[in-house]
């Protein structure tokens, strides 16, 4: 029989029990092994059965045990430590209360996923993975962090396999009630909401809910509410399902509902209001529109407070490739804004205009989410250094005339929080060297560039750790996997050859993401006969443990997996080689850790970062990698292999796979399982142990979160509350009235003669050249630009290379056509061909770069060729 209605029930704590109730809806217990270990000690069995989350276990415990935990005191006396060490935690000092100087009040930050537990599935992969350890590492590190989201009352989907190995997708209904969730009151005690309005005079009502993360609320926007329309209940369904116009809605309420749900959390809470808005991914990007609204109904004119937002808005994007970004569709976004629908004090042409594709190949009837958040924002980062560059490269159009590396996109390398994706094995034998408060520290905070103590663990220690960790790995791995043979229809007689899957003493390689094809799932099996011999080599075995989720709308990826599925089911080969279903952070967490090999091999650069391999270094796990993302930063031979691309124009792809794949295959057979396998005179495999302890020694400190945040917190949160604070209501009109001159006086701004002290075609280094050139500057005043000089090496085509810039200074004018001459030396620092150019920037002490405008003049080609402006 079927229930005809669903409540939760929730159980009456004991007094002296009640801190377990803070105890479970704080979400810090998902990486705090005290707290863990404390729920588990109520009740072993039932901790397993409810997945490990402290808020399913406390709803079935019997009275009886809860009775009988009352009245024990060494319970008691675990929980009152536990409790007391919670409150220190949230009320102390950290990192952020000892840093000099005026730190944000608060920044907000705004992602479509995250993901910080399995006991709360609101992520799909890396980017929900990324946003839950930066709210992690901020809360470790005291930053003061709102978190905004949706709540997906189906989250992204259960993952699962038909007999013929095609993947099949459930969707869970997820109960918030059941969930580590509270929902924001009123004073009132009724719940919170937001409000969008909808075109015909309909309206979009969202329920709030906070999830405790540490120190840092998440505060998540909930659709499925009975004021709204079955329609509009459905907005927040699922994680990036509908279409278009449903996407639309999701990214409008995440944005628009969650700055007004910020605004209600602050006033009811008392928190400070931010004075940071960060944007991860462009999803989110409404957010900027709904705080130009919230000015303007102050009193703001549009343009002064478009300049206001962009002070105290940081963009980070993650995606390298177009295909990745949310567009949509003109009249579809006109629709939803304007005179009868939201944000009617806005025109909706300038809405329209902060999202359009006005570069060379652009689509003009598209509206470009990523387009308005770089707009939206006065700084915005990549995720690598490597992607920060290829971003650069994609997002030049929007900065016409500079050249890409000018582009004013930085880049923060992601990382991981190591307090959640460290096995604690591997946590003890660390605390065992420098004590527990040190290691804590050293994995939170960060700061050191090396773990020099890793040195002094004895070779054997690391060895029986590592053969631990993949013990425990080839035990989940045959659980998971008879569960799966069990959906997919297999009885028990069947599923005896489980028992001899993986071996924990056999290499073991791990890949493990999401299955769009440029991360290449199937590349191993590209010589299948070549691959089963690496995994059945008689004296050098090797096994790979795979899992992955391909989008529920994409049969190119579920391909793959069924690719993968099929191969790993050949009686052959099925002891070493498996795929797991139903990737998931539980899953990862054991994944990490009892893997030797790391295996990536994405088609380079479409890697934006890739944390999975940063996860397992953390664990002794040696990276296998394209150099892309992350690995192209930190590669080094110590610590891993590279897997050699073959990228150039000429390949074509299926090529490229192949010449790829040969090269994985050589690694593997010829360099890595011979170090694994080869002993030295004590019995281990010396070098090999010298790799996992350079592995954590250098690698580690380097993908912590805790760094990511810092980085974030010194170069873009505190850099931009200082323009926050800047750019009061008279500084935001007098910057827009600016801005708004000089580009309408821009045409009439030219470098129109340039002259150089050299003789020849040649000089010494050391020496110096004296530049005088004359620009005409139109209706434009020497305060309102800067003149440049730009020198550098150049390359065969005389483009300058490592460019340096110096201003030159304003010695006279105007003459009677209106030019004025400016002055500067020009060093030659260095040897070989060196080029030289002058250029004309707009210059306001509130821009937060040379290239903000867009604007630019250069010399003609003329003008160049009659200069002689390139010396070799």
């Amino acid at each position: 029989m079927k229930a005809i209605r669903r409540l939760t029930v929730r159980p009456h704590l004991p007094d002296p029990l009640r801190p377990l109730s803070d105890l479970a809806r704080n979400l810090r217990w998902s990486w705090h092994p005290e707290t863990r270990d404390l729920f588990q000690s109520v009740d072993a069995g039932r901790w397993a059965e409810s997945g490990r989350d402290p808020v399913r276990l406390l709803g079935t415990v019997p009275p009886a045990r809860l009775a009988e935990l009352a009245e024990d005191r060494r319970f008691l006396r675990r929980l009152t430590a536990v409790a007391d060490d919670l409150d220190h935690y949230l009320t102390g000092d950290r990192w952020y209360q000892a840093q000099p100087g005026r730190l944000p009040a608060a920044v907000a930050y705004f992602s479509p996923e995250f993901g910080i537990t399995a006991a709360l599935p609101q992520y799909s992969g890396g980017l929900g993975i990324l946003a839950g350890d930066h709210l992690k590492a901020a809360s470790d590190l005291g930053v003061p962090l709102v978190g905004v989201g949706l709540l997906y009352r189906h989250g992204y989907f259960r993952q699962s396999l038909s007999r013929d190995g095609w993947q099949q997708e459930h969707y869970p209904v997820l109960d918030p009630h059941e969930l580590p969730l509270a929902p924001l009151r009123e004073t009132d005690g009724t719940p919170a909401h937001v409000a969008l309005a909808l075109p015909g005079g309909r309206e979009l009502r969202a329920r709030v809910w906070l999830a405790q993360v540490g120190r840092v609320p998440l505060l998540l926007l909930d659709s499925d509410v009975e004021e709204n329309d079955p329609g509009e209940r459905g907005v927040t369904d699922r994680l990036y399902g509908g279409g278009s116009e449903h996407r639309l809605l999701q990214e409008m309420l995440l944005g628009i509902g969650g700055v007004r749900a910020v605004r209600t959390y602050c006033r009811l809470t008392g928190h400070a209001a931010p004075e940071v808005f960060h944007t991860n991914e462009g999803h989110a990007g409404f957010l900027g529109l709904e705080r130009i609204a919230e000015l303007c109904d102050e009193g703001m004119e549009f343009g002064p407070a478009l300049e206001a937002v962009r002070a105290g808005t940081v963009f980070t994007t993650h995606t390298p490739v177009p295909a990745g970004i949310d567009r949509f569709d003109r009249e579809l976004v006109a629709r939803h804004f304007g005179p009868d629908s939201e944000l009617p004090r806005i025109d909706v042409e300038r809405v329209l205009r902060l999202g359009m594709e006005t570069y060379p190949g652009g689509e003009p009837n598209l509206f470009n989410m990523a387009v308005m958040g770089l707009r939206l924002a006065q700084r915005a980062n990549g995720v690598s250094l490597l992607h920060g560059g290829v971003s650069r490269q994609m997002f030049a159009g929007l900065w016409p005339g500079f050249d890409a590396e000018e582009v004013p996109i930085t880049s923060v390398t992601n990382g991981v929080h190591a307090p959640t994706w460290v096995a604690p094995e591997v946590f003890r034998l660390g605390a065992r060297q420098i004590g527990v408060q040190r290691a804590e520290d050293a994995l939170s905070v960060g700061g050191s560039d090396r773990w020099d103590s890793v040195a002094d663990i004895p070779d054997q220690d690391i060895w029986e750790l590592r053969r631990t960790l993949r013990e425990q790995l080839v035990e989940e791995v045959r659980e998971r996997l008879r569960a799966s043979w069990r959906q997919r229809g297999a009885g028990t007689a069947e599923l005896g050859w489980i028992d001899d899957v993986l071996d924990p003493d056999v290499l073991t390689i791990g890949f493990a993401r999401r299955v769009p094809s440029y991360k290449r799932l199937t590349l191993m099996l590209r010589d299948r006969d070549r691959l089963t011999e690496l995994l059945l080599h008689a004296e050098r075995p090797v096994q790979i443990v795979v899992a992955g989720k391909a989008h529920p709308a994409d049969d190119g990826g579920k391909r793959l997996v069924q690719e993968l599925v099929r191969f790993a089911d050949d009686a052959r080969v099925r002891h070493r080689i498996v795929f797991l279903p139903d990737y998931g952070m539980a899953m990862a967490q054991k994944l990490y850790t009892g893997c030797d090999i790391w295996l990536n091999n994405p088609l380079r650069p479409l890697e934006a970062c890739g944390t999975s391999g940063m996860k397992a270094a953390l664990n002794g796990c040696l990276n296998l990698s394209v150099l892309d993302g992350w690995w192209d930063e930190w590669y080094r031979p110590d610590f891993g292999w590279a897997i050699p691309t073959a990228d150039g124009a000429g390949t074509d792809p299926d090529r490229r796979d192949a010449i790829e794949a040969a090269a994985l295959y050589d690694l593997l057979e010829q360099r890595i399982t011979p170090r694994f396998y080869e002993r030295g005179a004590g019995g281990l495999p010396d070098r090999w142990i010298e790799m996992v302890r350079r592995t954590l020694s250098l690698l580690g400190p380097k993908v912590l979160a805790g760094r990511m945040v810092r980085e974030y917190v010194e170069r873009l949160y505190v850099p931009a509350a200082d323009a926050h604070r800047a750019m009061d209501p008279a500084a935001a009109r007098s910057l827009a009235e600016w801005k708004s001159r000089v580009r309408g006086a821009w045409h009439g701004v030219s470098v129109d003669h340039v002259e150089t002290s050299a003789a020849g075609a040649s000089a010494e280094l050391g020496s110096s050249l004296a530049l005088r050139v004359r620009v005409n500057l139109g209706e434009l005043a020497p305060e309102d630009v800067e003149v440049q000089a730009v020198s550098g090496r150049v390359d065969s085509e005389d483009r300058i290379t490592d460019a340096s810039k110096a201003p030159l200074k304003p010695v006279g004018g105007p003459d009677l056509e209106g030019r004025w001459l400016y002055e500067g030396p020009l060093a030659l620092d260095r040897t070989g061909p060196f080029g030289y150019t002058v250029r004309v920037l707009p210059a306001h002490r509130l821009l937060a770069s040379g290239a903000e405008t867009g604007l630019v003049a250069v010399p003609s080609d003329d003008l160049v060729q009659g200069a002689g402006l390139l010396m070799r």
